[in-house]
């Protein structure tokens, strides 16, 4: 007879977190009106957080680099950019 050990190995992180209780009871409707466990909406609310913010060091950067610069063109170069177009053929 031959004895196996299963290893399961979790990759799941615990944590706990203090909400006030107005988000709290609005994020519990919100995840029972789109059918989602806390975990799943609070998984998905940081994935998005990250998400949307991943560059943001990198824009603070920049602009701190070029406090200056706009990204407007010159209306000359506009005109003429706009003249350019009007003679080709589309």
């Amino acid at each position: 007879m031959t004895s196996s050990i299963t290893i399961v190995i979790l990759l799941v992180m615990k944590t706990a977190i203090s909400l006030p209780d107005p988000l709290f009871t609005a994020a519990e409707q919100y995840a029972h009106d789109k059918g989602l466990s806390r975990s799943e909406l609070y998984a998905q609310a940081l994935a998005y957080f990250l998400h949307v913010h991943r560059y943001t060091t990198v824009t603070d950067e920049l602009n701190q680099l070029y406090p200056t610069e706009t990204s407007s063109v010159d209306p000359v170069l506009g005109n003429a950019q706009t003249q350019a177009l009007m003679k080709e053929a589309w």
